[in-house]
């Protein structure tokens, strides 16, 4: 494999275009997780680590450090660089979404558009992680991931976005609906868009996708993280909550389903559990009492015997 069939000029156009995509992030990702993720791809393709390998990849990884991932780090590493890209994301989305255009090739994108809402997020974290494992074993599954990722990204941004364009109308136009631009090049502009999603709801997310994969520790360290943003968040305590009852810490659990119950006396979720967690409580001091409960000392008959079966 030569360097010019190893690199390929259009992951440039694509990495340009979603950023995410290039590093393999989720559009949720903030400052920590950019960070680390761009570490991780810097140390494994430094010139160091790649040199004599015979990793597929190796023949390219000095221009895709310099030619994509770089460039990809430097727009995402600053909230408000960070807040553009995804504004240019979002209106690329609503002209797809104009155009009927929004129809991904990519399996898992196909289906994050058909699935229940409630399950989009976790679905869609859960499927970049599992993309990204991969992303840097050869230049075909790089382009393979970048690809992939760059549609499921699409497809997330079409379910989040709460207003998407409509198919246009004859008649009145409502005066809070902004007159559509007849230059389909112009640029939205991106000052006017809001980030995606808030910190606290993406430290949210990642706590049900690790709920869901039983992986109480780190759900714990996200939802405590989310808390210190939004102190009375009901959701996060009652996930909190859960968390700690899966992990048996019942005097946290009791903590937070309280604080739930206090919040929203009638939080359906938080009813449950505490009903479950006030069982197990139960069952433990059962367990306890039976395990600490002293053995019966043996009667006045029982002793005379037993003496005299020792001659005394």
């Amino acid at each position: 494999m030569t360097n010019a069939q190893s690199f390929q000029d259009e992951w440039i156009t694509l990495a340009e275009k979603d950023p995410y995509a290039a590093l393999g992030l989720s559009l949720n990702a903030e400052d920590r997780r950019i960070l680390k993720r761009y570490r991780q791809i810097a140390k494994l393709l430094h010139p160091d680590v790649q040199a004599g390998s015979n990793a597929p990849i190796s023949q390219a990884s000095e221009q895709l450090i310099a030619r994509i991932i770089n460039p990809a780090y430097q727009r995402l590493k600053q909230e408000k660089s960070r807040s553009e890209a995804l504004a240019n994301m979002r209106f690329r989305v609503r002209q797809l979404d104009r155009q009927s255009k929004l129809t991904p090739s990519f399996e898992s994108a196909q289906q994050l558009l058909r699935i229940p809402e409630a399950e989009v997020e976790v679905f869609y974290e859960n499927t970049v992680n599992q993309l990204i494992a991969q992303q840097f074993d050869s230049t075909e599954m790089f382009a393979r991931v970048l690809s992939g990722l760059s549609q499921l990204n699409l497809a997330f941004l079409h379910r989040k976005i709460s207003q998407p364009i409509r198919t246009k109308r004859t008649g009145l136009v409502p005066v809070d609906e902004p007159k559509p631009s007849t230059d389909e090049g112009a640029a939205e502009p991106a000052t006017n868009e809001p980030p995606v999603i808030n910190y606290a709801e993406k430290y949210g997310i990642r706590a049900r996708t690790y709920l869901s994969q039983r992986n109480y520790d780190l759900a714990i360290q996200e939802l405590r993280e989310a808390l210190k943003i939004i102190p009375n968040g009901i959701e996060l305590h009652s996930m909190l909550g859960q968390a700690y009852l899966m992990k048996k810490s019942y005097g946290m659990a009791r903590a937070h389903l309280k604080r739930v119950l206090e919040l929203n006396p009638n939080h359906s979720v938080a009813l449950k559990y505490s009903e479950v967690l006030e069982k197990r409580i139960a069952e433990k001091r059962k367990t306890t009492n039976q395990i600490l409960q002293p053995e019966p000392k043996p009667s006045s008959s029982e002793q005379g015997w037993f003496k005299r079966l020792l001659g005394r």
